[in-house]
């Protein structure tokens, strides 16, 4: 068995989260001076890749089970939440990243205020968070194929840019630039992965996380999927490429909106 941490190994074959690292290690600086908050942190994939890009780190996510899994690669500086409060002073950090959270809370207004208030005048804000909008036509077909809302832990299926930017002018920060992932091709895959995990190697389990269970979310579960992930790893270079074929709907906008905003 590899020696490799089980998130490290599945990050590396999902289509989705590697776009995103790529777009966010283009866009955080190295520093070695920042404070950053990493808030909803899930098992610590993301987190893991965001600071080494340095500086000093917090890691927060309301799921105790995450934060225990995600101890193993991150080890260290890992806060349990409690609602959307914040247990941090005002401008403590010139980063919070927020990645594929926002989606999953009932209150994200508070949230948003709360992102604003703990950052310092000037501070960096990145979030990730699914694309909503009229012809967004696999968000339908996720329906049609009974994937709920609640399997992904979602309290919505996401935004479109003017609402997030509206919520996000409420909370003082405005938005410097944005971008979109994942556009058709990625985004099917990704769904018929999602479909695949939930109804046929997941079903019946009782897990219930804040960030859903659409994907192997301890050792435990990775162990036990391992000939299903080898089978899988198998397949995937015939899968990424043909994800590649998003280069041809360069004109679309894909299911993942990521922006870079700073407070006012």
């Amino acid at each position: 068995m590899s020696e490799e941490p089980w998130q490290l190994r599945l990050v590396k074959k999902s289509l989705k989260k590697k776009d995103k690292l790529r777009l966010l290690e283009r866009t955080i600086p190295i520093s070695p001076d920042r404070s950053a908050l990493d808030l909803g942190c899930a098992q610590g994939i993301l987190g893991y890749f965001a600071r080494r890009r340095g500086g000093f780190w917090v890691h927060a996510d309301e799921d105790l089970d995450n934060l225990r899994t995600a101890m193993d690669i991150l080890e260290r500086d890992l806060i349990q939440l409690k609602g959307q409060d914040l247990p941090f002073r005002d401008g403590s950090f010139d980063l919070v990243l927020c990645l594929d959270y926002l989606e999953h809370i009932d209150g994200d207004d508070r949230a948003l205020a709360e992102i604003s208030r703990v950052l310092k005048s000037g501070g960096e804000f990145i979030a990730v968070t699914p694309h909503t909008g009229r012809f967004f036509l696999l968000h339908k077909l996720r329906s049609v194929l009974g994937l709920r809302l609640e399997y992904f832990g979602h309290k919505r299926e996401g935004y479109s840019f003017p609402e997030l930017e509206a919520k996000l002018g409420r909370a003082h920060l405005r938005i410097k630039r944005k971008a979109t992932y994942s556009r058709f091709f990625s985004e099917f895959f990704e769904l018929i992965l999602n479909f695949v995990y939930i109804k046929l190697l997941a079903r019946g389990s009782s897990v219930r996380r804040r960030d859903g269970h659409i994907r192997p979310a301890s050792a435990e579960e990775f162990e036990a999927q391992e000939k299903t992930f080898a089978l899988y790893s198998l397949l995937y270079p015939v899968v990424w490429l043909l994800s590649r074929l998003d280069t041809l709907l360069f004109f679309m906008k894909g299911y993942s909106l990521m922006i870079w905003a700073r407070k006012q």
